[in-house]
């Protein structure tokens, strides 16, 4: 009586702490059935917006952050291979129901006995970990042994055992291939053996099965781990999967591992083994996707992430037809711009093109092309990077929204407050300088203010309606770019700059048809949602187009190298603190697209990696392939606007708007209307300087081509035009309060760090009338007298300005 109340208590234990464990980490399983694909032929085909035939899609297994699209059937692996597999791996494999407890109690016994932890876990439960619980990177915790259990159940009961094995022999993992993991029993065959896994013998899957463990360093140690082949055949002959003869001929049969150099005895035995070329893997498993590997592989990727919540898999990969909004040309412009990108050592790319007037998607490239091929990752719809100076025109816009002008001047000097930020340069004027100005060399300090008067709160809606995520607690380093998005969220967001001020949300698929040709789901219609109205988007857009055209290279023009011949295009570059990460994004009449270019894994570029030299090439390149053949066309022009030329500059106005004086704003949201553009007010954040009158100096910025065509938007809504965007994560780094404006190199950084103040401004001469004095501090772009005429010098060359000394310099977040 008294062992049948232990035995009760002990079970009510086990059973509340099971009860426990399911209410804990059981409510949220994945399904079972994404396994499925294993049962598809791969042969759905994907067509672009003109209908030719782009592609197909493959039924993929994820094995932690790789994934296998060349899935193989039973019948493709070769017998020798599964048996030793089993045998190798989990012996009672046709015997537990997906959990191994012998395996487990041993592995238990072990660890406890000889210190030496060893898993137990069962084939069904290395198909659940390295597939549906992949995410947890296969952690030995309570909560993934727990869900592994549960799962490899569940499986066992969806699946016979060998589907379960096809799916392992899928999704293992069986060694470093350089530019890309050995996942599955193809790619081990082909990397190893230069074989299809079809054509393995007994000696060579015995091989791969004994190394599946720890396959880097098994294959390097050829001669120590030669014994476990003998072991594993003995054991072979022992399960009934060979027999004695089979396995003794299987030992004395060379195998020549790539890379390895290898002397045989007739016995088996090794007269020698030197490993001389380990790269081999690589060049063999390359090989294997230059024969396989389609193009347009990152568009095909995210039309798969679209389509696989909305129809499923089974439709998904069915043998149907997929019709999409890929422009054929842009997607192989794009593509050609990703292999003839100059990028930095170790950096990486993402790109995206869409189609203003829907939404649509017309290219993506998630990577650097090289000839291998390249990671799933897919930069252009999975990143999220911080966008640095390319988020400016979405605030000077709301400024525009408001009411503000483009010649309304915001002051360039240090802030007060908690906040310091900087001019790319740690340098700054002390003057009221022209939103169109400061959005041409990308200065800090003025957007800054401009961001104070404007409220946070109030620019964070605006990105939200943009279809961006602004980060809880940016504050006012969200105005200079800690925003973090992709390069398809960028391009969306810009793409409401062409189209009048609507945004799409991305799409790639438009119709989707089954196996018999049924209708399985159709697009709805696009429906955009108004961010801009038709006039503000305008003004937008003059200043977009300002940025590209205003100033020269030689003058320190940002973006000149987005210039496409006969297209008008209005874009901005972007660089975030430190050089990690490279943006430019932009916009013409019927393609808008942003590249990203920074280090996969994060990290800084080198001091000489500049936004206007290495992403804005590649969008040009990009989008000028997209708009090859197509007649140039105009932005659509609103009625209501007008256009003066202010200081040497034509910039566009609302009718109503264009005489009004310009509004000098220090972002306290106290205004003055007559001064002029540079007029000198208190500094927020320093004693007050002398006052300076407007000293009337030209801008030598170069004026815009004389006024806006006023044509419509060529071929809006026709097939044979170009773009649209889409969406997602990670990067490795953490936000940086102070993102860099553009194009700015560490090279042009004083150095402080002996914290010698910085000269104070000289005393003012008198002005020509004898009465106003004279400012001396030079213009950041006024001619050097010093250079021929006509050039100016670079930004990183301008000699330094005079400043007045910041009196907390030590609280002030240098910029590189």
């Amino acid at each position: 009586m008294r062992f049948s109340g232990v035995l009760g208590g002990a079970l009510l234990v086990v059973a509340a702490g099971v009860g426990g464990a399911w209410y804990a980490w059981g409510r949220d399983l994945p399904s079972v059935s994404d396994l499925d694909v294993l049962e598809y032929s791969g042969q759905t085909r994907v067509y672009d917006r003109a209908g030719s035939l782009v592609g197909t899609l493959s039924p993929s297994l994820s094995s932690g952050g790789s994934v296998n699209r060349d899935l193989l059937k039973a019948s493709q692996i070769s017998p020798w291979l599964q048996k030793a597999v089993v045998t190798s791996e989990d012996r009672r494999f046709y015997s537990h129901s997906g959990v191994d407890v012998i395996g487990i109690a041993r592995g238990l016994v072990k660890g406890v006995l000889e210190n030496d932890l060893e898993g137990g876990s069962s084939i069904t439960q290395q198909v659940v970990k390295n597939t549906l619980l992949a995410e947890l990177e296969g952690a030995r915790t309570a909560e993934r042994k727990f869900k592994e259990a549960v799962l490899a159940f569940q499986l066992e009961r969806n699946f016979n055992k060998d589907q379960i094995l096809n799916a392992y022999l899928n999704v293992i993992y069986w060694g470093d291939g350089g530019s890309r993991d050995i996942i599955g029993a193809g790619s081990a065959a082909n990397a190893y053996f230069r074989k299809d896994a079809a054509d393995l013998n007994l000696a060579e899957s015995v091989y791969l099965a004994t190394i599946i463990p720890a396959p880097n360093r098994r294959y390097k140690q050829f001669q120590a781990f030669r014994p476990l082949m003998k072991d594993l055949l003995t054991r072979m002959v022992e399960d009934g999967h060979v027999t004695q003869a089979e396995a003794n001929a299987a030992w004395k049969t060379p195998i020549y591992p790539a890379g390895w150099r290898i002397g045989w005895n007739d016995d088996g035995t090794l007269r020698s083994a030197v490993l001389e070329r380990p790269s081999r893997l690589g060049e063999n498993l390359n090989l294997l996707g230059g024969a396989r590997l389609y193009p347009n592989q990152f568009y095909l990727q995210a039309v798969e992430k679209e389509l696989l919540p909305i129809i499923g898999a089974k439709a998904l990969y069915g043998g149907g037809k997929i019709y999409t909004g890929m422009s054929a040309a842009a997607q192989a412009a794009a593509e050609q711009a990703s292999r003839d990108a100059d990028l930095p050592d170790g950096a990486t790319m993402g790109a995206a093109l869409v189609r203003p007037d829907s939404g649509e998607v017309l290219a993506l490239v998630g990577q650097k092309l090289t000839g291998d091929r390249p990671s799933d990752w897919n930069n252009a719809t999975q990143a999220r990077r911080q966008v640095g100076s390319s988020i400016k025109p979405l605030l000077y816009t709301l400024a525009l929204e408001k009411g503000w002008k483009q010649s309304d001047t915001v002051l360039d000097a240090p802030i007060s407050g908690t906040y310091q930020p900087m001019n790319y340069d740690r340098r700054w004027t002390g003057r009221y300088v022209t939103m169109r100005y400061s959005l041409d060399h990308s200065l800090n300090l003025p957007t800054v203010r401009i961001g104070q008067e404007l409220g946070i709160p109030t620019f964070e809606a605006k990105l939200r309606d943009l279809g961006l995520t602004p980060p809880p607690d940016g504050g006012l380093s969200l105005t200079i770019g800690t925003l973090e998005a992709s390069p398809l969220q960028m391009a969306a967001a810009y793409a409401t700059f062409a189209n009048g001020g609507l945004y799409y949300a991305p799409t790639l698929v438009r119709k989707v048809e089954g196996a018999r040709g049924e209708i399985l789901y159709t697009r709805p219609a696009p429906r955009p949602r108004r961010v801009w109205d038709a006039q503000t988007a305008w003004l937008g857009l003059d200043m977009l187009r300002g940025v590209v055209n205003d100033l020269t290279a030689p003058q320190g023009g940002l973006a000149t190298r987005a210039q496409i011949p006969g297209w008008p295009v209005g874009g901005k570059t972007g660089t975030t603190n430190d050089i990690k990460d490279l943006w430019f994004a932009g916009v013409t009449p019927t393609v808008a697209g942003a590249v990203w270019v920074g280090r996969q894994e994060g990290g800084s570029l080198p001091s000489w990696a500049l936004s206007g030299q290495i992403p804005t090439p590649i969008w040009q390149r990009a989008v000028a392939g997209a708009l090859a053949g197509q007649t140039p066309s105009s932005f659509t022009e609103p009625p209501g606007i007008t256009y003066r030329v202010v200081r040497q500059v034509n910039m566009a106005f609302r009718e109503s708007e264009a005489d009004n004086e310009p509004v000098a704003r220090d972002g306290s949201g106290t205004r003055s209307g007559a001064g002029g553009f540079f007029q000198r007010r208190s500094d927020p954040a320093q004693a007050t300087p002398p006052p300076a009158p407007d000293p009337q100096i030209p801008d030598p910025q170069t004026p815009d081509s004389p006024l806006p065509d006023d044509q419509t938007l060529d071929g809006a809504g026709t097939d044979d035009q170009t773009p649209d965007p889409t969406q997602d994560q990670p990067a490795g780094t953490a936000p940086d309060p102070t993102p860099l404006p553009d194009d700015a190199g560490p090279s042009s950084v004083p150095d402080d760090s002996q914290g010698v103040p910085a000269p104070a401004p000289p005393e003012a001469p008198p002005g020509p009338d004898g009465t106003d004095p004279q400012p001396v501090i030079p213009d950041p772009v006024t001619p050097d007298p010093g250079l021929p005429d006509g050039q100016f010098p670079e930004p990183d060359e301008l000699p330094p300005l005079p400043v007045t000394p910041d009196p907390s310099p030590n609280e002030i977040q240098p910029l590189n």
